[in-house]
């Protein structure tokens, strides 16, 4: 599997934001592996933190805004269209007002400066999502509509239609990530004169200038739409160009504002938080339904990750058998509640316990309908991770494990004498000073019963007598 990847050093970029108009200092810095994209408002108390999740979107009107307990990231588009163009996993973004510096309004000052900060692999497989089903979103109300197909790797196809004479249908195509830097990262963000009006008049795009946005001219310019665009500008020589468009600048394609679409795209599907290894069709796209889609998409991956049952063959010998368990989880006897393990690598770990009328805990806990209390499927899965955190020493015998803390513990299906526990436990991130950060989850008769994120530490014997 491919290797996560992080920026060497950190970088930094000073502009305005486009619709505060505010000066802003961006800021990118390496982040650790499985850290994910994560914006930071440092000019808040506490420098609250904000993960590029779509699970935080606020506001899609003119761009794709971020919001975390009532902190705010606005246009963050741009920004994480870059991450993901040049291939990253992990970077921390800080910002010193609440809105992504706009530059140039395209992605390229951005790809810029993470080819400055350099660019380096990290000691974490990367997490990639394929799709094997064609999976789609429909937005009822303007039509538009996104498909991600099977594909063996990163596609994107733009379709946009947008009903003027400037500026009809246009089609942009990403077929590698690698062309992203020359074919898309450069398209620039726009606007048709119509809106750009609206937009004025109501005091928003603060930081907008002839040099960051192509505007369509749309309709014709009366004297007071040129008085308020001269006044936005800064600038007398407004004029409108033979090919439809204001005269601050010349297009770098035909096809910008399809490619501009594309960019818009990569960027607001980042919030999935994974990478796709997948291609899209994208008709008639804008920030509202590619983030609906993120969402979508990102309870999908969630849903599958969690319903994906381990494929072992329980006739097969294990790994490890239960005098196996026993040597490397001593503390555990007489209340072991894990038979065999199947698999077991530096990261994760599977093992099965078979759940059986005798166990001990049946003859008080629903007597006339026994069921599995949800405290020992916690302690089943957690002693399936300790099999993997034990792994890491060489004289388990003299080491024992403690709960520090469970986070979001979820029961989704009970278990009865006859079932067969499967349970799966993976690293979330390398252990530290003897601290194991673990997902567990338990599967019976092809179903998820339960899941929890456990902290858990490690303590040698010694330790412990020399605490007493």
């Amino acid at each position: 599997m491919a290797k996560q990847k992080t920026i060497v050093k950190p970088v930094s970029i000073t502009d305005v934001g486009l619709h505060t108009g505010k000066k802003v200092t961006m800021r990118l810095v390496p982040a650790l592996p499985n850290q994910g994209i994560v914006f930071v408002r440092t000019d808040l108390e506490g420098k609250p933190e904000i993960e590029a999740s779509a699970d935080y979107v606020s506001d899609t009107v003119r761009g794709t805004t971020l919001e975390k307990n009532g902190v705010r990231v606005h246009t963050v588009e741009h920004i994480l269209a870059a991450i993901t163009g040049m291939d990253l996993d992990n970077v921390i973004i800080e910002l010193d007002a609440s809105e992504v510096p706009i530059v140039d309004g395209s992605a390229m000052p951005f790809v810029e400066m993470i080819e400055e900060a350099g660019i380096t692999e990290q000691n974490a497989e990367r997490e990639e999502y394929i799709v094997k089903q064609n999976i789609s979103y429909v937005d009822p109300d303007t039509g538009s509509e996104i498909i991600l197909m099977p594909s063996d790797k990163f596609q994107v196809t733009c379709m946009v239609d947008f009903g003027t004479k400037v500026l009809g249908t246009q089609n942009a195509y990403l077929r590698d990530l690698s062309e992203f830097k020359e074919q898309i990262a450069g398209a620039r963000t726009f606007s048709f004169l119509h809106e750009l009006e609206m937009l004025l008049r109501s005091g928003l795009i603060k930081g907008g200038n002839l040099n960051n946005a192509i505007v369509f001219v749309d309709k014709e310019i009366d004297p007071s739409t040129m008085e308020l665009l001269k006044k936005a500008f800064g600038r007398d020589d407004i004029s409108v160009k033979p090919n439809g468009i204001l005269n601050n600048l010349s297009l770098r394609w035909p096809n910008e504002a399809a490619r501009h679409k594309l960019l818009d795209i990569i960027g607001d599907l980042t919030l999935v938080g994974t990478k796709i290894r997948g291609k899209i069709i994208a008709n008639k796209p804008g920030h509202r339904i590619n983030t609906a889609f993120a969402k979508k998409l990102r309870k999908i991956i969630k849903k599958e990750k969690r319903d994906n049952v381990p494929d072992i063959n329980l006739n097969e010998p294990p790994l490890y058998d239960l005098i196996d368990i026993r040597k490397r989880l001593p503390h555990r006897y007489p209340f072991l509640l894990v038979d065999k393990i199947f698999e077991l690598t530096d990261k994760y770990v599977i093992g099965v316990k078979n759940v059986t009328f005798n166990e001990p805990y049946f003859q008080g806990h629903f007597p006339l309908e026994p069921v599995m209390p949800g405290v020992l499927l916690l302690e089943a899965m957690a002693q399936t991770g300790g099999i993997l955190v034990m792994e890491t020493v060489e004289d388990p015998e003299n080491y024992l494990t403690y709960f520090l803390k469970m986070n979001n513990v979820k029961f989704k299906r009970k278990v009865h004498p006859g079932d067969t526990l499967i349970m799966k436990a993976e690293l979330l991130e390398p252990i530290r000073r003897g601290i194991c950060r673990m997902q567990a989850y338990a599967y019976a008769n092809n179903k998820l019963v339960a899941e929890a994120e456990m902290v858990a530490q490690i303590v040698h014997k010694d330790k412990l007598a020399l605490d007493k």
